[in-house]
């Protein structure tokens, strides 16, 4: 009799342990392919412009030399990919706190800088929130991330209303306390009360200092890219 009773406890100890195997492996999928949102899809000149953009108009023909301010409707943010459990996630974050200026003379932007509000800058997930603007990016010493043109960006042309041009964008990136010089493509889009810039930076986290975090089940790549939407007014 005990011998059958210490069996059946075997058995039972064998199938739970078993089944708790398959949650742990097939519950993240479960969550990630059927429960949870899918990211939402990069930052482009595609999403309709801000309603509530208070923005004067650029004026006639293609005129769009002198001073221009970021103004609402505005994103940026990041986009990175991440390992749940096993499972291949895309983690996307993103704020309207964005503020920054642009001169432009004849059809090149001549200067230009940016900064983003890196504590308002929020994802799906509060605890993924709360693991960015802490153990990863310290917001509270780094609050904000900044860009600053240091050669002047040729469009080409001044874009009729609805048009878009594209151009290659080259300066300095701040991030967590550590400067760096990149390169990367933009598109702009003339509006009818100013224009919209769209681009996105790829970014080696090593280089700003930022360890990729790796706990409880969650890697990160060590790579991402910082995605913007910029609409400007005249300043």
């Amino acid at each position: 009799m005990a011998g059958r009773i210490r069996g059946h406890w075997k058995r039972w100890l064998i199938a739970g342990v078993a089944t708790a195997a398959v949650l742990c492996t097939a519950g993240p999928y479960i969550y990630i392919n059927y429960v949870q949102d899918k990211p939402p899809a990069a930052l482009s000149l595609d999403d309709p412009p801000g309603s509530d953009s208070s923005g004067s108009s650029p004026g006639s023909g293609d005129d769009v030399e002198g001073a221009w301010r970021v103004g609402s409707g505005s994103q940026a943010g990041y986009r990175v990919d991440e390992v749940l459990f096993g499972q291949n996630v895309t983690a996307v974050g993103r704020t309207e706190k964005v503020t920054g200026e642009l001169e432009i003379e004849g059809n090149r932007a001549v200067s230009g800088s940016f900064t983003v509000d890196l504590a308002s800058v929020k994802s799906d997930s509060d605890q993924r929130d709360g693991q960015f603007r802490g153990r990863v990016m310290d917001t509270e010493r780094y609050p904000e991330a900044t860009f600053e043109l240091t050669e002047p960006v040729d469009f080409g042309s001044a874009p009729a209303v609805g048009e878009q041009v594209s151009a290659k964008a080259t300066g300095e990136l701040t991030v967590h306390g550590e400067t760096n010089s990149v390169s990367f493509e933009l598109d702009a889009q003339r509006t009818a009360d100013g224009f919209r810039v769209n681009g996105s930076i790829p970014v080696t986290f090593a280089d700003y200092g930022i360890e990729a975090p790796d706990f409880g089940g969650i890697a990160v790549e060590d790579e991402g890219d910082i995605e913007f939407l910029l609409a400007f007014d005249r300043a």
